[in-house]
């Protein structure tokens, strides 16, 4: 390789390369994250593990390394400058290195730390800041060190873990900062024979963290890192050792927690011991790759694997074919739903399934975070606390079982519109289940697939299914063999289309003594058999077309369609897919026009045929709803008719919840909030006038039916009713990122260089960063447009709603995560959206003047007009506009003249005089007089 730095690389052979990691600020965080929320699992956990957590300082200035550990050097190349640095082990006691791990707990002036094990058995410790040896760990392995891992206990306490060619697995304290001493081992255990071959951290609900080892006898031992005893030991493949392990919790998944691979063509799956504890193929490989690229290779062989630590879908092999990508089920979110709040109560509650029991989550904000309670404190870069990086403190507390539940696979939760009831559905199972959320009994039950709930009524549409025949199990021999594994997959097949095709969608409704009542035995009528169901102010059915579609698109529609019904590698169609970037998917005008609204009270076909969804999402008060699609979402308008409002460029978006005019929105990667406004069209005026027309002839009916044609005698004279003009505006679609996987970028040190001041050392944006913005009466101010991006919480997401102040998220692992909403740019619009226009005017105190304009503009979009002129740093010409906007004819002169006056018409761009105004509002002109005299 060559490089820019001023040393060549090709000076020092390398050698076999060992292993490769990325390290920046980002990895860092992502890596204490990870050891501190698996050590706050356990009840024992200290304090200030399960506080919020806060950003930790940057250690790496900007800079983000690829550091490749060789036999004979270690590199660090810098990703933002393309220089290398090459760190040979003549620096490191002339060792060579077999392995790295970097301490993300480094205090002093060493800066960020990595660790190397070397083949004489002692992990030597490298500050990249000043490129010296900090200190060794010595007197521990007698052999080869293999791995690495740092994690946290439940007392705070962080550990360095290594496993060695001995077979011991021993523990290292890993918290003295600038301590250069040579430090002993903390434990030492005996792990596997012949070596141990790589160690994962496990996190465990409710319970302290565990360790998971895999070594070269062919095994894999769980320990517990409070007392550091073997729990569980298997050979998860017979006389086959395994090279990779990986913690992995996925909600489609709920009974596997290890996947670990071997040299065959599988990724494998181990089951949780409350389960079977058995070790299945989780997915076959050789499934997914195309056929060209196997043509050359006798068989595909794995030789490691990783899954994302930020995205659990997503797992990396490296392979004798290249490395493969495998995306499982995406869109998959936890089993848990968002309960309505107790009257007077600031808990929150959510009910989950785990295992087989229906379980309570409470959550509340801390009263020192809340929001709500007059806490909005700003920090000295004029952001508020919450804003600036460092995460609420959530206090929540997991109650024990509510009620027991059938069955412990994967399940779908959902709520009704009154709250009262919850609905549980095993899609593999082909079961629901709806329960009393007063008592927690069970009001009704039976089979189905897929079930959906009404928006406005307790009311609820059901998938009825039959479950199709298994495959049969062919005996092994025979030379026949894939002929009847082929006819057997046909009959399968088979089997499950009729299956399909006489299932029909059944409506039940739910009366206040807790019965339940069949409306409706067979919605649509259609003959092709449906996949897919959604809720809302309508039914949506999703239905399987003739025409032919790509098997990604195929994938789109449904993934249920394609899971096995019970285990994952027992089924034809894998539940992996190989990952794709979106480049190939399919596009809106090549989707099929499969999906059909109907309505809740005759069930009759509402508009056309359109492409169907991942997932809808409508309104409460029913006024919008959003369709979510792979690579976009689409906004409507429902009153007074249904009006398409626009795309948003929101892709693999996983579920949303709406706040009035508020969508919010959890991706793969993101948090996304789009504030939404039908505006105000002509069919919107039309519809008015009507409304006001029939309200004045029933008036008129109901007049003449109590005094006859009398009543429409009035006292007084004609009198000329006076039009109010209601001006046209546009809708609107405003999407503001909150959270993401993204870490706030540092300034590398090469662009922050001394600034040069100018001579009356008046420098804006030196004061911008360095000082805080002090508005009317002292209030501290935030100078930043939209707060930073906060941290998305790792995996996928229920999203809740939002409550005391901010968006509620519930993980994967059943814990609260709060999202403050309490930046001012943020606040204010929320507050718009949701109808207290005046709240928002009185949060813009708190909000820089300088972006008044751009709040101002949003304001206008939302239809107020009148409130936003009251915003004190709106500009003359945007003053004007808003006037006119609210048919304040006086201020709109007074801020023309005023500009006039003091020569601004020229800078501002307005371009108008008196005689403008007097042709713009010809039809106000004895308004305009009165205006002008009054001026």
């Amino acid at each position: 390789m060559n490089y820019k730095g001023s040393k060549p690389t090709e000076a020092i052979r390398g050698g076999s390369v060992k292993q490769v990691k990325f390290y920046d600020d980002d990895v860092r965080y992502w890596q204490l994250w990870r050891n501190r929320s698996a050590a706050a699992e356990s009840p024992s956990a200290v304090d200030h593990l399960t506080s919020g957590f806060t950003s930790p300082a940057p250690s790496t200035k900007g800079r983000h390394f690829l550091v490749i550990c060789c036999e004979n050097k270690a590199i660090f190349l810098d990703l933002v400058t393309m220089r290398g640095r090459d760190v040979p082990k003549s620096e490191l006691d002339n060792r060579s290195l077999v392995c790295m791990e970097f301490l993300t707990r480094s205090s002093g002036g060493d800066g960020p730390l990595v660790a190397f094990g070397s083949t004489d058995g002692v992990i030597r410790v490298l500050s990249m800041i000043t490129w010296k040896l900090a200190r060794r760990y010595t007197a521990g392995h007698k052999g080869s060190i293999y791995c690495l891992m740092n994690f946290m206990a439940s007392s705070g306490e962080a550990l360095l873990v290594s496993g060695g060619s001995d077979g011991l697995l021993i523990m290292w304290n890993a918290d003295h900062g600038t301590d250069s001493r040579d430090l002993v081992p903390k434990l030492s255990l005996k792990a596997h024979d012949g070596g141990v071959v790589a160690v994962e951290l496990s996190r465990v609900s409710g319970s302290a963290p565990q360790l998971i080892t895999i070594g070269a006898d062919k095994t894999l031992a769980i320990w517990d890192t409070m007392t550091f005893k073997e729990l569980r030991r298997i050979k998860p493949v017979p006389k086959l050792a395994c090279h990779s392990v990986a913690s992995w919790c996925h909600p489609r998944a709920p009974n596997l927690d290890i996947l670990t691979c071997v040299k065959d063509s599988h990724i494998w799956s181990i089951e949780h011991p409350t389960y079977s504890a058995l070790t299945r193929p989780l997915c076959e490989l050789s499934s997914l790759v195309p056929p060209q690229v196997l043509a050359t290779h006798k068989k595909l062989r794995v030789f490691c694997m990783v899954a994302h630590p930020l995205q659990p879908h997503l797992v990396a092999t490296g392979t004798n074919v290249g490395i493969i990508v495998s995306e499982f089920d995406p869109r998959a979110i936890p089993s848990a739903a968002f309960l309505p709040a107790l009257a007077g109560s600031r808990e929150n509650s959510a009910v989950y399934i785990l295992g087989r029991e229906l379980k309570l989550l409470n959550f509340q904000i801390s009263n020192t975070d809340n929001p709500s309670l007059g806490n909005n404190a700003l920090s000295e870069s004029g952001m508020s606390k919450l804003d600036a990086g460092e995460q609420m403190t959530v206090k929540q507390t997991k109650k024990k079982s509510v009620a027991p539940v059938p069955h412990d696979s994967y399940s779908v939760l959902s709520v009704s519109s009154s709250g009262k009831y919850v609905a549980v559905v095993w899609p593999d199972i082909l079961y629901f289940s709806i329960y009393k959320v007063s008592d927690w009994s069970i009001v009704d039950s039976g089979s189905a697939r897929l079930l959906a709930w009404d928006t406005c009524r307790d009311r609820f549409a059901i998938l009825e299914s039959v479950l199709p025949q298994r495959m049969p199990m062919i005996p092994k021999g025979g030379s026949s063999r894939k002929a009847k594994e082929a006819a057997a997959a046909a009959a399968q097949a088979a089997a499950a289309a009729h299956a399909s095709s006489s299932a029909s969608v059944q409506v039940r409704i739910l009366l206040d003594d807790g019965t339940s009542n069949i409306l409706m035995r067979s919605v649509g009528g259609r003959s092709e058999p449906v996949i897919g169901l959604h809720g809302g102010a309508l039914l949506g059915i999703g239905y399987r077309t003739s025409r032919r579609i790509s098997p990604v698109a195929a994938t789109a529609i449904s993934t249920i369609q394609s899971m096995p019904l019970s285990g994952f590698g027992n089924s034809n169609v894998s539940s992996f897919s190989s990952y794709d970037d979106g480049s190939s998917q399919r596009s809106a005008e090549s989707a099929p026009l499969n999906y059909q609204l109907y309505s809740w009270e005759n069930f009759e076909p509402v508009g056309g045929m359109l492409p169907q969804p991942e997932w809808t999402a409508w309104d409460q008060t029913v006024e919008y709803c959003a369709f979510a699609y792979q690579q976009y979402m689409v906004i409507s308008s429902l009153r007074p008719q249904y009006r398409y409002l626009g795309n948003v460029a929101i892709s693999h978006a996983t579920g949303a919840v709406w706040h009035r005019r508020q969508l919010f929105v959890a991706t793969q990667t993101t948090i996304e909030c789009v504030f939404v406004d039908a505006g105000v069209s002509e069919i919107d005026i039309e519809t008015r006038k009507m409304k006001e027309e029939m309200k004045l002839k029933e008036a008129q009916a109901r007049a003449v039916a109590e005094h006859g044609e009398l009543g429409l005698i009035t006292v007084e004279g004609a009198q000329s009713v006076k039009q109010e003009r209601i001006p046209l505006r546009a809708p609107m679609l405003q999407v503001v990122r909150l959270a993401s996987f993204q870490n706030a970028p540092s300034v590398p040190p090469f662009l922050s260089l001394p600034r040069q001041s100018r001579g009356d050392g008046d420098d804006m944006d030196e004061r911008r960063t360095s000082e805080v913005a002090v508005g009317g009466g002292g209030v501290s101010v935030a100078v930043t447009r939209f707060p930073v991006e906060q941290k998305r919480p790792v995996g996928p997401l229920v999203v809740a709603g939002v409550r005391d102040g901010v968006l509620w998220l519930i993980d994967r692992y059943m814990c609260a995560h709060a999202i403050s909403l309490n930046h001012p740019g943020i606040r204010c619009r929320c507050l718009a959206a949701y109808g207290d226009a005046i709240s928002a005017v009185k949060w813009a105190s708190r909000l820089g003047r300088e972006h008044h304009d751009d709040l101002a503009q949003f304001m206008l979009g939302m239809g107020y007009a009148t409130e936003a002129l009251h915003l004190p740093g709106i500009s003359k010409r945007l003053e004007f506009d808003l006037a006119m906007q609210s048919n304040d004819l006086k201020r709109a002169l007074h801020c023309l003249l005023t500009m006039s006056n003091s020569r601004d018409i020229g800078q501002d761009g307005l371009g108008l005089d008196l005689s403008d105004i007097l042709s713009l509002t010809a039809e106000k002109k004895e308004d305009v007089v009165e205006a002008v005299e009054g001026i």
